[in-house]
This record gives structure tokens, C-alpha cells and sequence, in this order.
């Protein structure tokens, strides 16, 4: 009984904290998207970014729609807004490999080449394992994993052999590391969606001040396409940021758009 007592007190353990990679699906209604890629294979590329923006404002943000968008932009020559919108679809799909090639070619094109500072290489493979997938991705690898984890435990339970039982146990440990990494790595992913603390530079060249005020000191200049990382968003009209080769300073709120 004190088996099957634990056995019980696991599963719902488990269950409970499984319940937190739930909740991530958007549907679309495919017959305008379907006008919205005619239009694009007809090179009406203003026409289907209009549609394609009206399909994320009335049916939802998904990464196929901002990538679409993104094309239309990069077609229109409109880098900025083309990266703008890359960036949002692999936000939400960080482990395609066409969104990462076109954001490439598109930051290419940019006027300012920027080298981010290197990481260390264990924080570089902890970034890419988390995302190497997306957040749904992520919750089937849970689901997958927690429904072997579940059967790994039923056979350390109810199994008398104890070569059996080991293998139950041991394999429901490892997939229980598994679920773990599952649900943080979604959890992560979701809490860079929430937070949005990046942003693009949309504006042809902004100078960036020493303080949130016209006639404080230029720093330098930058243009648009670059990528910031918002630090301070007190002071109304202003943003304080942080540009990835590590220079601070503040810029108007106009000039950047929020991935």
C-alpha cells in the first residue's frame, strides 16, 4: 500500500506541474491568409502586408504570419520593419532555421555591422538548447515525456522482478529531467513573449542622448534596423537602451518599435 500510496502522490506532483506549459495554440482563418499568400506570390507585396497584418490584429500573433510580413517588407525594402517582424516570428518559433536565415540576409543590409560581446560557451549552449524549439514543441516533448515517465513509474509499482523494477525507476528519473527541462524551457520562451524588452530602430538615424532630454549630449549615432535592449521606460517619450555590442544611452520612444 505505501507503494501505491507514493506511486499517487508522485503523479499528481507531476501533473501539477506539468499544467504549466498548457495554453499556447492561435488558429487562423486560412481562406485570407490563402488571399494573403496570392497576393504575395503575385509580387502585390504592399497588398498582402496589409492583409497579413489585418490576419495578426483580428485572428492572432503566429510566427508564420510575422515571417510572411517580414518577406513583404524585405520585398517593399523596408529593412527595418522586415527585421521588426522576423525577430516577432522567431520570438515565437526560435528554432526555424528559415526565419534565422532571412533575419541574417535582412540585418546584413543594415548600416551599422554589429559584433555582440561573446558568451561563454556553456551559456551559448544553454541559450540554444532552450531554444531549439518552440513553446508548443516544447509542451509535446512534456507530453511525450511525461506519459513515458508515467509508465516507467507503473512498472517500478506493480512489477515483482527486480531487474524490472530498476529500469522502471531509472528511466522514469531521467524522464522526469526531461519534463523538468521541458517546462522551464517553455517557461522561459514565455516569459521573453511576456516581458518584451527588445526593440528595433525603425527611424533612417537616431542620435543617442545622455539623458532623456533634447539637449543633453550626443553619445553617437545609430540606424535604423539596429536591435535594443530597453533598460528604463520612467521617463515618458523616452527609452533608456542598451545596443548589443554594449553601448547604453536614450532615444526617443518614436524612433524604435517593441519586438
Amino acid at each position: 500500500m505505501k507503494r501505491y500510496g507514493l506511486f499517487i502522490t508522485f503523479v499528481f506532483l507531476c501533473l501539477c506541474m506539468f499544467s504549466q506549459t498548457v495554453g499556447t495554440g492561435t488558429k487562423i482563418e486560412g481562406a485570407t491568409k490563402e488571399a494573403a499568400d496570392k497576393l504575395y506570390g503575385s509580387e502585390k507585396y504592399e497588398e498582402a502586408a496589409k492583409y497579413y497584418e489585418s490576419l495578426i490584429t483580428n485572428c492572432g500573433v503566429a510566427s508564420e504570419l510575422y515571417y510572411n510580413l517580414g518577406n513583404c517588407y524585405y520585398k517593399l525594402d523596408d529593412i527595418p520593419h522586415a527585421i521588426l517582424n522576423y525577430e516577432r516570428a522567431l520570438l515565437l518559433n526560435p528554432g526555424d532555421t528559415d526565419i534565422r536565415e532571412n533575419l541574417a540576409i535582412a540585418r546584413g543590409k543594415t548600416i551599422d555591422k554589429v559584433t555582440p560581446p561573446s558568451e561563454m560557451f556553456f551559456v551559448s549552449w544553454w541559450h540554444n538548447l532552450v531554444n531549439m524549439m518552440s513553446i508548443s514543441e516544447w509542451m509535446w516533448v512534456a507530453v511525450f515525456a511525461f506519459i513515458l515517465m508515467l509508465s516507467g513509474v507503473f512498472v517500478y509499482a506493480f512489477f515483482s522482478r527486480l531487474m524490472v523494477r530498476k529500469i522502471g525507476v531509472y528511466s522514469a528519473f531521467v524522464l522526469f529531467f526531461v519534463v523538468l527541462l521541458s517546462n522551464f524551457s517553455a517557461c522561459s520562451q514565455r516569459r521573453q513573449l511576456s516581458e518584451r524588452s527588445s526593440a528595433i530602430i525603425i527611424s533612417p538615424v537616431v542620435s543617442i542622448k545622455s539623458s532623456p532630454s533634447e539637449s543633453s549630449t550626443d553619445l553617437f549615432v545609430i540606424h535604423e534596423g539596429s536591435k535594443v535592449e530597453i533598460l528604463d521606460s520612467s521617463v515618458k517619450g523616452w527609452r533608456e537602451v542598451k545596443f548589443e555590442e554594449g553601448k547604453i544611452g536614450w532615444l526617443p520612444l518614436e524612433s524604435i518599435e517593441v519586438i
